[in-house]
């Protein structure tokens, strides 16, 4: 690897803040004005925030707007396999030789100042996006919206609030109205918001402070209606009712994201073949995602290998879900989650429909929960479990007791990203 490779760069941008995670607007503010404001000439804007679901709402809308013939960058976070992930420039991921140029200026220009590494990437990414031509910037916020690195667009085209839940509470607060208050935060004056499926608390947050600040309000409930029928995505809103393939991500969670990446188009005054696209030539990996070739199903035989990412207690209900609305099959987990969350609550609603968890550590990851901690908690909420020391051996585990299973890898992305890497 050369000294001028992103990775490199990357590394370096680690250690300009002891923390991670620092919530404030000032040290962004101060590099972008140093780099010449390029969040002041990206093309249109489409801000999105939300707990769950954002990552999904923000794919669809992407190959929406794509199949409707739009140039589309996207800013995404955390990567599974490569940072390059994070920045998609026309419609393509970032390469190798742009990544690093934009990365080190940005190094650069921040003058070894203490900066977060979420930060000055960010600022790296806009700097990207207003040197490549493109119809509309898709920004999707890393943590919380009110001081995310993202939230520095003074009048974006449209808002999207996905469902919010309990998460990240030492960041955003331990209640559901005040993330759904920090979530709020993206809203600017008399800017459009899509709002998703909301418990009434967090709604309420949210059509508070778009009312202060006269921003047209979208909502599901109110504005406009999914459902499945006979195998069908059909969606409903003011403007009339679509009849539409059913979204090719797995879950009836996607639902939801559909629909609220469908009346974003519909707003933006995209017709039926942007809709239909949305939902016909999305991916999104480590999404409920079955893995067909390479390693890791070699070692699962007649196993059928899945993987996801989600990691806190609605995700594990919505999870739970979907394993139940599988055809049925013995379900063995492979766990590994971060030590920042709420563990037991991720794993009671799938304690209901898996037989085994086997709990493996996150391989190079300093804030992994260790796998007789995670072996533990999954006692405590009902699992049959085991220990391993690697994925791989939690395969051949499973395997040899149950060569017929469901085995779905979950817990973390940042676990995603490692068997994404591992198994090519």
């Amino acid at each position: 690897m050369s000294v001028t490779s992103s990775d490199v760069i990357l590394e370096r941008m680690m250690s300009l803040h002891p923390k991670i995670i620092d919530l404030t607007l000032d040290r962004v503010w101060r590099l972008l004005h140093a780099v010449g404001d390029p969040q002041d000439t990206l093309p249109p804007v489409i801000h999105l925030a939300g707990t769950n679901g954002k990552g999904s709402t923000q794919a669809m809308l992407r190959a929406g707007l794509e199949g409707a013939g739009k140039r589309v960058h996207a800013y995404t976070s955390p990567h599974l396999a490569r940072f390059h992930e994070r920045i998609r420039l026309a419609g393509d991921l970032i390469d190798e030789a742009a990544l690093t140029e934009v990365l080190d200026r940005a190094y650069a220009a921040n003058g070894g100042e203490t900066i977060t590494y979420f930060e000055i990437t960010t600022v790296a990414a806009l700097m990207a996006f207003t040197e490549t031509p493109a119809d509309y910037t898709l920004l999707e916020t890393g943590l919380g919206g009110r001081l995310d690195a993202t939230n520095v667009v003074d009048k974006p085209a449209m808002t999207i609030i996905t469902p919010i839940s309990i998460d990240h509470t030492q960041f955003l607060g331990d209640t559901l109205t005040a993330i759904a208050g920090e979530k709020a935060g993206i809203l600017k004056r008399g800017v459009p918001c899509i709002v998703g499926p909301q418990p009434d608390d967090a709604l309420e947050v949210i059509e508070a402070r778009a009312a202060r600040l006269g921003c047209p309000v979208f909502a599901h409930g109110q504005h406009w209606h999914m459902w499945e029928e006979r195998g069908r995505f059909i969606f409903q809103d003011e403007t009339g009712l679509l009849d539409l393939p059913m979204p090719a991500l797995i879950g009836p969670h996607q639902l939801e994201n559909a629909g609220a990446a469908i009346a974003a188009l519909r707003q933006l005054g995209f017709g039926e073949t942007a809709c239909e696209a949305a939902m016909r030539d999305v991916t999104w990996p480590a999404r409920m995602q079955r893995l067909r070739h390479g390693p890791l199903v070699d070692a699962a035989g007649d196993a059928e290998l899945w993987l996801d990412g989600g990691h806190n207690p609605a995700a594990g209900e919505i999870l739970a879900k979907v394993l139940a609305d599988l055809p049925t099959r013995p379900t063995h987990l492979i766990c590994g989650m971060l030590n920042t969350k709420d563990i037991a609550g991720y794993l009671r609603p799938l304690a209901r429909v898996s037989d085994s968890l086997t709990a493996v550590s996150i391989p190079g990851e300093a804030n992994t929960l260790p796998a007789d901690v995670t072996a533990r908690a999954a006692r405590n909420v009902g699992f049959r479990t085991h220990e391993a020391t690697s994925v791989e051996e939690a395969i051949k585990g499973i395997r040899k007791t149950a060569p017929d299973s469901r085995i779905l890898i979950c817990g973390s992305l940042y676990l995603a990203g490692s068997v994404l890497k591992e198994n090519g």
